[in-house]
């Protein structure tokens, strides 16, 4: 049994590490990853904010990225304007026992977001109906999208600006991806942001 463990831990990693090597090697996603960090400088610079959005450990996620930002990344600096969606539990058992569970981020986007902000969004099968909810009214907003999906993208996938579909099918390793990507774009805003980098 302990040497089926121990298979079974080399084969998880070796799993995470065939993801990010496709990823490692793609270009293009690369490029789309450039083109996520820009929209949210642009948006910072122009006193936006960053909304973020998951369910479950997509939600862990996207509350870890904002308080990458609005808390510190790799130096000390000001803090940035990013907020997870969920983080009001009064406002979330309200909203979804009044109107109903696919309503709780797009409603208070209504109410905190305007134009020219930036929504991330996260969901492994990219068909979450409160995050789809939410990127149709970020639309209509003039809020730009960011979808962190799985290989397919989902329902999100025509709804996104930028569109980081990890190549996998397998919900932990594209949530193992997602945090990476994550965290690639943090490091990128925060360095074009203050003119320093972690070297």
């Amino acid at each position: 049994m302990l040497e089926d463990m121990t298979a079974r831990i080399a084969a998880c990693i070796g799993e995470s590490i065939d993801v990010k090597q496709l990823l490692l090697t793609d270009t293009l996603f690369h490029e789309k990853i450039r083109k996520a960090a820009s929209f949210m400088v642009d948006t910072l610079r122009s006193d936006g904010k960053v909304h973020f959005c998951g369910n479950g450990g997509s939600a862990a996620d996207a509350q870890h990225l904002a308080a990458e930002l609005s808390g510190r990344f790799y130096f000390d600096r000001p803090p940035l304007n990013a907020e997870a969606l969920h983080c009001n539990s009064s406002y979330l058992t309200a909203v979804g026992n009044d109107y109903g569970y696919e309503h709780i981020f797009s409603r208070l986007l209504r109410g905190t977001g305007k134009a020219g902000d930036v929504l991330v969004g996260i969901s492994t099968s990219g068909n979450s109906q409160n995050i789809v909810l939410a990127f149709s009214v970020a639309k209509e907003m003039n809020i730009r999208t960011i979808a962190l999906t799985g290989r397919g993208g989902g329902e999100m996938a025509s709804l996104s600006d930028v569109l980081l579909n990890v190549p996998s099918s397998d919900t932990p390793r594209i949530q193992e991806s997602h945090i990476l990507i994550g965290h690639i774009i943090c490091e990128l805003v925060e360095t074009e942001l203050f003119g320093k980098n972690r070297l």
